[in-house]
C-alpha cells in the first residue's frame, strides 16, 4: 500500500538515495534535484512528496502551482526508485498524489510535460486519464503536454 508523506529532517536522505536507470536519467533529474527544485520554486507554492510503501520510500514528486494561463498544478517531477519499478507503485503513486489534489481543488486540472520517448511514464499518465493537449512548448520541443482534469 502506498502511502504519501512530507519531506522533514529525519526522512528526506531516504528519499535523496532513490535513483532510476540511465535510460530515465534523461528524462528526470535525480532526487537532490527534486528536492532542490522545491526549495527553489517555494514561491509557486511548490511541495516536494515523498512516496512510501510501508516504511519505505520509493518515489518522490514535484508539484507546484501554475497560476498562468491555464492555471493548474504543475506536476514538475515524478519518480518511483529504479529497484522498486515494474511492480505498479507508480500508478498507484499518481493515483494517490490526484485524489489528494483534487481534494485541495485550488485547481480543476492537473499539468505534466512528459519526454515523447519516454513510453513507460506516458503509459502511467495515460492509465491515470492523462490526456494529450496538443500543445507544444518551444523551449520544450520533444515533450507532450499532457492535461488531467478533475470530474
Amino acid at each position: 500500500m502506498i502511502r504519501l508523506f512530507e519531506l522533514n529532517e529525519d526522512n528526506w536522505e531516504q528519499v535523496r538515495r532513490l535513483y532510476v536507470g540511465v535510460e530515465q536519467k534523461g528524462f528526470l533529474d535525480d532526487a537532490t534535484g527534486i528536492i532542490a527544485r522545491g526549495y527553489i520554486y517555494r514561491g509557486s507554492r511548490a511541495r516536494v512528496i515523498g512516496i512510501a510503501e510501508g516504511d519505505t520510500a520509493v518515489g518522490v514528486a514535484l508539484v507546484k502551482d501554475l497560476d498562468e494561463e491555464p492555471a493548474c498544478y504543475d506536476l514538475q517531477q515524478f519518480m518511483i526508485g529504479l529497484p522498486y519499478q515494474n511492480r505498479g507503485l507508480g500508478t498507484e503513486a499518481l493515483k494517490a498524489i490526484l485524489t489528494l489534489l483534487g481534494k485541495e481543488r485550488k485547481y480543476g486540472c492537473v499539468e505534466v510535460c512528459v519526454n515523447k520517448n519516454d513510453a513507460a511514464a506516458l503509459r502511467v499518465y495515460e492509465k491515470a486519464g492523462f490526456e494529450d493537449t496538443g500543445y507544444i512548448d518551444e523551449s520544450a520541443p520533444d515533450c507532450l503536454n499532457l492535461m488531467y482534469y478533475f470530474e
